[in-house]
């Protein structure tokens, strides 16, 4: 275990270093705090404008960051050679994949505490200086306690992405890797969709791989429940359970077949 936390503590050093998160996240926030402006142009609905605005936001720079760090975990280490000096040390192969996962899943957290901070600053500030605005129609206040369920089931998702991410990672060059992760969390919010194929497709071998892919695909939906909590509607904890344990045991497996081909990948 220390091993792991060694290896974890050395991708978020690495990760705090790199500007691409602190642009990211920056024009996260810089982008929930316009979203004030642009939800002025809009009668009537300025708080569903920034609450889906700041929740999307998000979503897609926590996406961006856990993608294109992601698939860096291991194509780095093997382009700059130090994959050897690394594996040199009292360091397995699990050890080093299981660290660079944490690494990058500590940081990620981080960045979404600071857009969370941000988020609630904006709806804070927005109910502040224009109260009468935030309670036209709307049940619940603008800082509504509720959001931070999405934000809690968007953290789960971050850590599946970097999961597929490393997974890919693990096997493929970094521009294949992106582009499978992408696709895979892309297809995954279209995942009902495979499983009703045939209603929309004549071909029974179209529809055979639809469901084939329903089942071998991560249901994403499952942890989207941003327009819910902005529109005030229930959100029961079994729910956020039943997504986050689909979750989690799609992280075990794609880790474990991390694991698995790094183990067996020749480096010489």
């Amino acid at each position: 275990m220390t091993a792991v936390l060694v290896v974890a503590r050395g991708v978020f050093k690495e990760s705090v270093r790199d500007r691409i998160g602190y642009n990211l996240v920056f024009f996260a926030v810089l982008l929930m705090a316009a979203s004030i402006l642009l939800a002025q142009v809009t009668a009537g609905q300025d708080v569903k404008i920034i609450k889906d605005l700041g929740l999307a936001a998000a979503t897609v720079i926590g996406v961006l960051i856990a993608v294109f760090i992601g698939i860096g975990l291991v194509a780095k280490e093997v382009e700059r050679r130090s994959i050897y000096s690394l594996l040199s040390k009292p360091v397995t192969r699990s050890q080093f994949i299981v660290g660079k996962y944490l690494g990058l899943t500590f940081t990620l957290v981080v960045n979404l505490a600071v857009m969370v901070a941000a988020y609630y600053a904006v709806l804070v500030y927005l109910d502040w200086m224009a109260p009468d605005l935030t309670r036209q129609g709307w049940e619940a206040p603008a800082a509504d306690p509720q959001l931070l369920k999405a934000f809690a089931l968007i953290g789960v998702e971050l850590m599946l992405v970097t999961a597929l991410a490393l997974f890919f990672s693990t096997f493929s060059s970094t521009f294949l890797s992106a582009g499978l992760t992408l696709a895979v969390y892309v297809i995954g919010h279209f995942n009902a969709d495979l499983k009703n194929l045939s209603a929309v497709v004549d071909s029974p071998v179209l529809s055979v791989i639809g469901r084939a892919l329903y089942y071998a695909l991560p249901n994403l939906t499952l942890l989207d429940i941003k327009s819910d909590v902005v529109h005030a509607h229930p959100v029961s904890m079994q729910q956020m359970v039943t997504g986050a344990s689909s979750a989690f045991l799609y992280i075990a497996l794609l880790l474990t077949a991390s694991v698995i081909i790094f183990t067996r990948r020749d480096f010489k």
